[in-house]
């Protein structure tokens, strides 16, 4: 594999190339004009052009290029179990889990990834592929790419995780930082195409991508008898177009519906304004979603088919998190939780009683976020509450409190004593504790008898 160059400072300027879109500088310039979306403007000026996903002449992928990707990647991608759930019990409803975290990278990725690479001649393979990504695709690039023996370069923002970053590289990845963005990366991932002579490997919405990933759905219909409906998570498009697709040509009565974060919701815009535009986004415990425009492609495959797509809330992404974690005994990222996160959100009342497939997409999360996640999710659940009370500072205050704490079984997990700021007497101390519970009732308890016992007291506990 090619040595690993350092990042060159930011005021270095991309390699200067000649654009790789064969259209005329006359024609693009009449095209512009005759669309008001910014984000289309700026792609179809810009020299650095993805021809494969281009906004005016989308590509729609079939169900012969999803049946043709299940074929070839059937020995190089891991078939991933689909069973039922634990959660089930809770949902009301039958839910099955597809498990993609458990591919070798961590995610669905690798599906379209093979796929790709395996369709490339010979000649695209020796001089090498390159990508820009800060998650999954750039694992599962790196990784497939290295058994393939096809060399890959992956252009990655400064804000990707550190985990990411040194694991493309152990897969043998020539690691490019790049920018602050993803939108920066890939304007330098795309200027080296042309003075590298490269193939450009776009994440979620190369047509043979798209293709690879709707693996999914022909699994789904295979593993499990009568489904009624898919929730799918949608970032960039690749994975609900690729599955709606697959679903729709073998069983058109199942239902699909989509899912995004509150924070990132591009399929929705584009469903608003019939095509795919730019959408503000905002962090997300979902980073994996967090697309500002969805693909070109991929709307345009799967625009008409899929039945619904509803939006989900950062705090239920934490808990989805959690009780996968506490009941599948599963790690999965927010992105891959999405899916149940609606479910539990209460979002599909129509699925009660329903048999329903939701696909975990991913398990790369962050052992830091995880940690956030799962507190969030405690604090949602109502099993971690944060209050303060104001008692003596005499002798036998303090371990009053933690005595009456301890009796009503609350669990304690941080204590803070602060005087200097309390404008009540001198022999006073507030005390901060951060506490857990069984449940709700169970806080709701505490509050109730923290009140009748001291005088002044703030209780927080996250809102339903």
């Amino acid at each position: 594999m090619p040595a690993e160059q350092p990042a060159a400072a930011k005021t270095d300027t991309l390699p200067k190339v000649q654009s790789t879109n064969a259209t005329s500088n006359a024609e693009v310039t009449d095209r512009c004009s005759s669309t008001s979306d910014v984000a289309v403007q700026k792609q179809l000026r810009s020299p650095y052009t993805d021809l494969l996903c281009n906004p005016l002449k989308p590509k729609i992928i079939s169900f012969h290029n999803v049946s043709a990707a299940a074929y070839r990647i059937k020995e190089s991608v891991m078939r991933t179990p689909c069973t039922l759930s634990h959660i089930s019990e809770i949902a009301g409803m039958e839910i099955y889990f597809k498990k993609e975290y458990l591919q070798y990278t961590g995610s669905f990725k690798e599906r379209g990834v093979s796929y790709t690479l395996l369709m490339l001649p010979e000649d695209k393979r020796r001089r090498g592929v390159i990508t820009a990504s800060a998650r999954n695709h750039a694992l599962a690039l790196s990784y497939q790419g290295s058994k393939m023996d096809i060399p890959v370069t992956v252009v990655m923002p400064s804000n990707s995780p550190i985990m990411i970053v040194q694991q493309c590289k152990v897969y043998g990845a020539q690691v490019v930082i790049r920018g602050d963005n993803l939108s920066e990366a890939k304007d330098y991932a795309m200027a080296l195409v042309s003075q590298r002579n490269l193939t450009y490997i776009n994440g979620h919405d190369h047509p043979d991508i798209i293709a690879g990933h709707g693996t999914v759905g022909l699994e789904i219909v295979e593993q499990v008898d009568d489904v009624d409906a898919i929730i799918v998570p949608i970032g960039g498009g690749g994975l609900i177009a690729g599955t709606v697709v697959a679903v729709k040509a073998m069983r058109p009565e199942i239902t699909v519906i989509g899912v995004e974060p509150e924070r990132c919701p591009c399929f929705t815009e584009a469903l608003k304004a019939g095509r795919p535009v730019y959408t503000d986004i905002s962090t997300s415990l979902a980073d994996g979603l967090a697309v500002p425009s969805v693909g070109v492609n991929a709307f345009a495959t799967s625009a008409k088919l899929v039945d619904k797509v509803v939006k989900v809330s950062e705090e239920m992404i934490a808990i989805a998190i959690l009780r996968l974690v506490e009941m599948e005994k599963a790690i999965v990222e927010g992105a891959g939780a999405a899916g149940l996160a609606a479910i539990l959100a209460g979002l599909l009342p129509e699925l009660k009683g329903k048999r329903v497939v939701v696909p975990l997409c991913g398990g790369n999360i962050d052992t830091t976020v995880l940690g956030r996640c799962l507190e969030r999710g405690l604090a949602v659940d109502g099993r971690l509450v944060k209050f303060s009370v104001t008692v003596s500072d005499r002798p036998g205050g303090i371990s009053d409190l933690t005595r009456f704490v301890s009796d009503i079984g609350v669990s304690m997990k941080d204590i803070i004593h602060e005087r200097a700021w309390l404008k009540r007497d001198v022999f006073s101390v507030q005390v901060k504790v951060v506490a857990e519970t069984r449940d709700r009732e169970h806080a709701v308890l505490l509050e109730k008898l923290l009140r009748e016992r001291y005088e002044q007291v703030t209780f927080n506990m996250a809102a339903d």
